[in-house]
């Protein structure tokens, strides 16, 4: 296990360095793609609604809500990748909704045809997805991807905490998400997971919580790190709108997330920061910055503090 960062990390280590160095200096960009999956709690498998903070809208750039076809998709998000961020390489990332929300036989053709698409210039296979829509069929589909492209499968734990899963209707335990890491294990897949923090009845200690979770699992390379934010469409958004309450102001997270990155294991990667909807859907909270702005003030504080990932993980655990 590394005990040691990036120079380019800023403290803790960052995706954007860590695709750098591994694909040796060139860019390499990640481009949605929506292959028109459901989730299990929206078509009544296990309910209606889909989790209370959900438009599944608000996660995929308002861009990229425009193409139909899958093909349409890829290739005009590699163009714009390329023109506008002078793109090198692509990562394809199955993004909106639950993507091994299918049988095998249905999920492996849109995979092969997703991954046909400027195969020259595609180094990467991302794919989102649910504790409860994964089974060790479908790792071993994404296995065999393993020897062509690197593969990383980001799925959501949100909460540790099964009275919070219960009160978003998520749908699924905790023991689930625990259950599915396990499949992983020894894997060639790269595990990214997604965390929610700022759910009003949780408090920092249970919060702090989360990371005690991730650092207990080698299996996971990757994290994601998001504050609760309510969208339109979302069921939390209608009851925020009729009764709102607290969440975090950018301080208030920045010192969240200055005091939860030291106790990260060192060798996990971040992917983001924080994540927030476009202002089109965006209800609260309205920081007021646009995202490359907020990015900068976190990064800024974090330096200012002189945090390092894996400082007090190190301390307390080796």
């Amino acid at each position: 296990m590394s005990k040691t960062l990036n120079s380019e990390t800023k403290g803790y280590n960052n995706y954007g360095a860590h695709l750098r160095e591994k694909y040796n200096g060139q860019r390499v960009y990640k481009v949605i793609v929506d292959g028109g999956f459901s989730c299990p709690n929206r078509d009544g498998n296990k309910g209606y609604g889909g989790c209370t903070y959900c438009n599944v809208n608000s996660f995929t750039p308002e861009i990229s809500r425009t193409s139909l076809t899958m093909q349409s998709q890829l290739k005009d998000g590699m163009e714009r990748a390329k023109n506008h961020y002078k793109a090198d390489k692509f990562i394809v990332y199955f993004q909106p909704n639950s993507n091994t929300y299918a049988a095998v036989s249905i999920l492996k053709p849109m995979y092969d045809q997703a991954l046909s698409i400027n195969t020259e210039d595609v180094v990467g296979f991302s794919v989102g997805t649910r504790p409860d829509c994964i089974d060790a069929e479908k790792v071993a589909l994404l296995e065999s991807y393993c020897d062509r492209f690197d593969v990383d499968l980001e799925m959501g734990m949100e909460s540790i905490y099964d009275e919070t899963l219960e009160q978003i209707n998520r749908g699924c335990s905790h023991a689930e998400f625990v259950a599915t890491v396990e499949l992983l294990k020894d894997s060639p897949i790269d595990l990214c997971v997604h965390t929610i923090f700022g759910f009003p009845w949780e408090t920092r200690e249970m919060m702090l919580n989360y990371i005690h979770e991730i650092n207990r699992f080698p299996q996971i390379k990757f994290v994601k790190f998001h504050h609760l934010h309510i969208v339109e469409g979302s069921i939390m958004g209608v009851k925020y709108k009729k009764n709102p309450f607290k969440l975090f102001t950018l301080e208030e997270y920045t010192d969240l997330l200055c005091e939860l990155i030291p106790q990260l294991r060192p060798d996990i990667i971040i992917q983001r920061l924080f994540g927030i909807s476009d202002w089109d859907l965006l209800i609260a909270p309205n920081w007021g910055l646009k995202k490359t702005q907020i990015q900068t003030y976190i990064e800024k504080e974090i330096e200012r503090r002189e945090i390092v990932q894996g400082s007090l993980y190190i301390a307390k655990y080796l």
